[in-house]
Parts: structure tokens; C-alpha cells; sequence
């Protein structure tokens, strides 16, 4: 995902439509579509509270502890601010919507504040055996 990036002419729609996030944020929010979409037996529609719980997974899958921290640098500080996200993303024709759904449909879907606290997480990066880690001896 560090190469994507939105083409001159999409982010200039999306910068026109709204200032507040990351051009990182819009395409993790495609990613976290796509993150879902795999998880399903068969591709379809989904709802704000889904794709809001799989920005909140595939944040953490991806960036672990400071899941929290970079979904916020990116100016994703709740989930109302995914369903802004989402809804520039339909405005400049990524997306599209279903009749009834709403941006308020992601609003409060978890609290931000606490959602990146209750979980286990085993970080499967740099350790023995993978080229880095500090390996310990014991002196005697």
C-alpha cells in the first residue's frame, strides 16, 4: 500500500470535496474495503458498522500498536471520520452507495478512544531468526 497513491486529477477531487484527511487515509479506507471483502464468502455490499470494524482489524493487522496513532495522524480520529471518508470516496466515483446509507451510519460505531485497547497482539516483526532482535546471554 506504500505506493498507491490517487491519481493527480482523483486527489484533486477529493481535496476539493474535503481538506481534513491524508490522501493515506482514502486509500486506507479502499484497502479496508478490499480487507473485508476478503473475509466474506461471497463479495457484497457492506454496512457502515462492517467496514468501520475492519478499518479498526485491518489497522491493527497492518501497524499493530500504533494502529491508533496512525489511522489519528491521518486525521481518522473516529468513525464518523470513516464515513466522511467513504462518502468523499462515492463523491468522486470510487464508490458507490446503497439507497438509504448514510454518512451517520458509521457515527459511534465504537468509541476510538478504547477500541485499539482490548485486544492481543503478538508482533510478528523483526526477532531472532528474521535478520534483527537482540539476542540476550547470560553472564555469568
Amino acid at each position: 500500500m506504500n505506493e498507491l497513491r490517487l491519481g493527480d486529477d482523483v486527489l484533486s477531487q477529493v481535496l476539493s470535496l474535503e481538506t481534513r484527511y491524508d490522501e493515506r487515509a482514502y486509500l486506507f479506507v479502499l484497502g479496508s474495503i478490499e480487507y473485508l471483502q476478503q473475509s466474506l464468502d461471497v463479495r457484497r455490499h457492506v454496512t457502515g458498522p462492517e467496514l468501520a470494524g475492519a478499518v479498526r482489524d485491518f489497522a491493527i493487522e497492518r501497524f499493530g500498536l500504533l494502529a491508533q496513532s496512525v489511522l489519528e495522524y491521518w486525521g481518522i480520529r473516529k468513525t464518523l471520520d470513516i464515513g466522511r471518508i467513504v462518502f468523499v470516496l462515492v463523491g468522486v466515483g470510487l464508490l458507490i452507495t446503497q439507497p438509504g446509507d448514510r454518512v451517520e451510519d458509521f457515527d459511534e460505531t465504537y468509541d476510538f478512544m478504547t477500541a485499539f485497547d482490548d485486544w492481543s497482539y503478538v508482533w510478528q516483526g523483526v526477532g531472532p531468526g528474521y535478520g534483527g532482535g537482540i539476542r540476550r546471554r547470560e553472564v555469568s
